[in-house]
């Protein structure tokens, strides 16, 4: 039997969104996906996942991992900025 195969991308249209916090656009998952995730991994713990729900556990999990790892970049590159402004920059802004 060929194991399940999902890709992260699957997701890319209905199960990613942008988020303004503290004024920088980021990267999250939907409320559904999210969902879905939750009911997988209770899924597991009872040892209940069918190959197709292990293949997109894993597929998720990946998703996750590289939504945290697009923010990290944002979030770095937005502190990078805001140290490199001078002080009359930040007076400016308020």
């Amino acid at each position: 039997m060929i194991p399940a195969v999902i890709k992260p991308s699957l997701w890319l249209e209905k199960g990613i969104l942008i988020e303004k916090v503290n004024g920088v656009n980021l990267f999250k998952i939907t409320d559904e996906l999210q969902a879905r995730m939750e009911e997988l991994v209770d899924k597991k713990i009872l040892n209940y996942l069918t190959p197709q729900e292990a293949a997109e556990i894993e597929a998720i999990g990946e998703l996750i991992i590289i939504i945290t790892y697009m923010n990290g970049m944002i979030a770095n590159q937005v502190q990078n900025s805001q140290e490199t402004e001078t002080w009359e920059q930040r007076l400016e802004k308020n």
